[in-house]
Parts: C-alpha cells; structure tokens; sequence
C-alpha cells in the first residue's frame, strides 16, 4: 500500500490515500451545495494557506476556530478516503479543499453557484517543494534526484499529473462569477490587499480590526505556531517530519536556491512551450519585449507627410 499509485483516468493517485472507488464518488455523486467554498491548487501552491485565510475569513478573524480544529477537518480535501465523509458531514458554509484537475471535479459544481478559489504558484517553486514533501510524505515514492524528479514533474508522471495541464484546465474557468484565481506570489507581496479581493469575492464584509486579525494569523509564522494547521498532529506513518517541517520555508523564488542554470533553461523551455496560447501573464513570467520605437528619420518623414 504504501508508495504504491493508481491510475484513475490517466492521473496518478497514491493508493494509501485515494482509491477510484472514492474518485467516482467524488466526480459523480457528490452533492454539491450553492453555498459551498471550494479551496482549490495543485499540490504546494498554497492550499494550507488559503485554507487558513478562508477559515479566518469565515470566522470574522476570530483565530479560535483555527486554533481548536485541525485544519483538514476545517476544509477537508474531499477527494482523499478520510475527506470525502468529512466534507459531507459538514455543516454549511462548508469549505472543501482539493488538488483535482477540473475534469476530475465534482460533475454538480458546474451547475451550482458554489465558488471555487484557485490558487496557482510559479512551477519552479511548485517543484521545488514538492521535492522536499515527497521526502517526509510516505504515501508518495521518495525522489533520488532532483534532476530526476524534474523529468518527472515536466512530463506530469508525478500524483495529480501534469502542473500545466491542471493549471491550464482550471484557469479555463475564469470569466465565470464564481471562479476567483490569485496567485501565491500576490498573497506574498500583498496579503491584506488579496484578503479584501477574496473577501469581496465571497460577499463578505470584513472591518478593518477584523482584516487585521486574518492577516496576522495567517501569516507563515503564525501558522508554523499552530499545531492546527503545521500538520504537527498528522501520524508519523503518514508525515515523517523528523528530516524537514511540512511547514518549510513559505517563500517565493526558493527554485533560484536548488535548480541549476541548465535545469533553469530546460524547464523553461517546456513553460513556454506548454503555455503558449494562454492569455495571461502571471508575477513570475519574464516582462514581455517592448518593441523598438521607430528611427527618428522615420519620425521625421512622418511629420512631413
């Protein structure tokens, strides 16, 4: 069972976790509700934060919430073994956390006013962290090599597959009133700012005294404090956190740190080539060329015409 994956529609799953008896629940059965929150990434992009953010949010900053109940009874993900019964249990507003790839996802989100956050982090750094998570997580196959692994992530054969195709696939939605998307490096550079645009998102009012206290307490810090949501609590047959903390480093551009000139370069490559043809610019896209202003000489026939 463990280190073993399964293949559930070409996505790998890891089999101690998941199983595709629970993926079919979740895909075709699940009963989605209009008031339902959705907290929603590809793995190490941010979802324990967001998760404390909306729970901070719903609670009108109030941090006892946070600091009573495990963060994966707060927001469970619902496509684990554990987190589907959890998350129907729950009483409304609920919020629901998942790393499904959206075609994967719940078949009665899309005829629902329920909202979905997505959250979406620059790959290097999304490799990066998965490569030390795969470390201490035992579900997951221990990476060799980081060259290795970054084959891997490259060519999506890592659980939950490939970060472009789910980044891709999700941001497909945006345009629609109840998809909201931000990026983990926004949450860094301004975090009370992202706070009030997801609050405003969700349709809830927060006073300045209460913003604070979001912000304070979802801050990395507060959070590697909190025996809620650092996963402190998780079993160690689980999380072996004696080599690293499942909290490590909540920074932007740690890939600068463990990827060579060549890994840098190669990945590139792929980014562009994955991504062409989407829209959309995000903080760690290099700044486009400007083209080139024309020579005065042609300034000047210009004027004479």
């Amino acid at each position: 069972m463990f280190k073993k994956y399964f293949l559930y529609k070409g996505i790998s799953f890891p089999a101690m976790l998941y199983s595709e008896q629970g993926l079919q629940e979740v895909e075709n059965k699940f009963q989605v509700r209009d008031d339902d929150i959705f907290n929603v990434t590809y793995q190490k992009s941010g979802t324990v934060w967001m998760l404390e953010i909306l729970s901070l949010i719903r609670s009108n900053g109030d941090p006892s919430w946070c600091r009573t109940v495990p963060n994966w009874d707060r927001g469970p993900w619902y496509e684990t073994n554990l987190g589907l019964p959890t998350a129907r249990g729950n009483k409304p507003p609920r919020i629901i956390s998942s790393h499904l790839p959206v075609q994967l996802f719940a078949k009665s989100f899309f005829q629902s006013k329920a909202k979905v956050l997505y959250t979406v982090r620059n790959p290097k750094d999304v490799l990066v962290s998965l490569y030390h998570f795969a470390q201490i997580f035992r579900p997951y196959k221990e990476p060799v090599q980081l060259d290795h692994f970054l084959e891997e992530f490259l060519k999506g054969d890592v659980p939950f597959g490939s970060w472009f195709d789910h980044v891709k696939g999700w941001l497909g939605l945006r345009g629609r009133e109840n998809f909201f998307w931000i990026s983990y490096e926004e949450l860094q550079q301004d975090l009370r700012g992202s706070v009030e645009r997801i609050c405003r998102f969700l349709g809830k009012e927060l006073d300045a005294r209460a913003l604070d206290a979001v912000v304070e307490n979802a801050s990395f810090q507060a959070m590697k404090q909190n025996k809620m949501c650092n996963f402190s609590l998780s079993p160690s047959f689980i999380l072996d956190q004696r080599k690293s903390s499942f909290l490590r480093k909540g920074i932007c551009g740690d890939w600068k740190n463990h990827l060579t000139t060549a890994q840098s370069e190669a990945f590139d490559r792929v980014y562009r080539e994955q991504m062409q043809g989407l829209d959309l610019s995000f903080p760690w896209d290099e700044p486009r060329p400007q083209p080139s202003p024309p020579p005065t000489d042609c300034l000047d026939q210009l004027d004479r015409n």
